[in-house]
């Protein structure tokens, strides 16, 4: 027998019920174990109250010796009752049994089956959700955030998004290990397993219509590649990577990246200053951390402050952006605001710690 095998360069040509497992659309409600367990649950207890009602009311049932129901005997019947297995070798027969079994246990077997039934079908149905969720997704899509590597880097960058207002549906996650993948998904952001150098894996992250990207790879051989598949399949998209060593930096710009960070000189620098200046490294953390505290921001000039120096408005600005350049507000350039300008300034979010 020939089995198919789809292989990664044919991801794209899969429909989209054959993705369900490649792009995972975070669930909106509980998770399929959880639903299964309060189904359980809600079974036992619909079997515990008619045991219950039955065990009560036992001298109004006889089995087919003709004896009294003993507690075995009340469990025995509740649950052959209610899996309407019925094999009629216990019966009511007093009028209060038989009326018991009309108003109370004939509810509770239709409610027994609800949930058996219920939780078979959401099982077979996720698969079918998920499905039509992915197909909603990939048609709608856009100027979304895409994350490669869900490391370290990765959901420290994820952190930062979202502590600056992005919707977590506006945030898609790729990456090769399961667990950086769960991880992603418990933070309500789509995911798509599998190597960001695959340009097939990039297009059904939706790189293509991405207003940025951020590579967060492991290794610098490896944000190199896909850098330079990203910035193939996306000519206009904002893309930032980072690299542990300085000396590659110039090649992550050859391969299209808009902005690179050395992780290990960033952290070297640091750990440098903070063994003699500590407070210089709690303030750089302040900045960075966008929820809470001072944040380095950007926005649009106002029309009042077209004209002036940007040393001298109420805001401390850090530089000017002008034509997608930045010049320090110390510059020549940045001596007068011009109209289309923004400004780099440290904004105040809130009081970091407790109120």
């Amino acid at each position: 027998m020939i089995r198919r095998r789809w292989s990664v360069s044919q991801l794209t040509d899969r429909p989209d019920h054959d993705l369900v497992g490649v792009i995972r659309i975070p669930e909106g409600g509980r998770g399929p174990v959880r639903s299964i367990v309060t189904r359980v649950i809600g079974a036992s207890i619909a079997l515990a109250i008619t045991v219950v009602i039955v065990y009560l009311d036992r001298h109004g049932y006889r089995d087919v010796d003709e004896n009294g129901l003993t507690l075995l005997d009340s469990i025995y019947y509740a649950t052959v009752s209610l899996s309407t297995t019925g094999y009629g070798d216990i019966t009511p027969v007093s009028d209060s049994a038989r009326l018991t079994n009309i108003l109370v246990i004939t509810p509770l077997r239709v409610l027994f089956l609800i949930v058996l039934v219920g939780t078979t079908l959401e099982v077979l149905t996720e698969r079918s959700r998920q499905a039509f969720k992915i197909q909603k997704w990939r048609a709608n899509v856009r100027d979304h955030v895409v994350v490669i590597g869900y490391g370290t880097k990765g959901r420290s960058s994820v952190s930062a998004l979202l502590g600056d207002g992005v919707d977590p549906s506006q945030i898609v996650v790729v990456d090769t290990e399961h667990e950086s993948l769960e991880a992603a998904t418990q933070q309500k952001l789509v995911t798509v397993h599998g190597s960001g150098t695959r340009s097939d894996v990039l297009r059904i992250a939706g790189v293509p219509q991405a207003k940025a990207v951020v590579v967060a790879t492991n290794r610098d051989d490896t944000a190199v590649l896909v850098t330079l598949t990203a910035r193939e399949l996306a000519p206009k998209a904002q893309i930032v990577a980072s690299v542990r060593e300085a000396e590659n930096v110039h090649l992550l710009r050859q391969s299209g990246a808009d902005s690179v960070v050395v992780s290990s000189e960033t952290a070297g620098r640091l750990l440098g200053m903070a063994t003699t200046t500590p407070s210089i490294v709690e303030m750089f953390e302040d900045l960075l951390t966008p929820d809470a505290g001072l944040a380095i921001a950007e926005r649009d000039v106002e029309p009042s402050e077209i004209g002036g120096s940007p040393r001298h408005i109420s805001d401390i600005v850090l530089g000017v952006v002008r034509g997608g350049q930045l010049y320090r507000v110390d510059a020549p350039e940045a001596d007068a605001i011009e109209t289309g300008d923004r400004l780099l300034y440290v904004k105040k979010v809130t009081p970091a710690g407790p109120e």
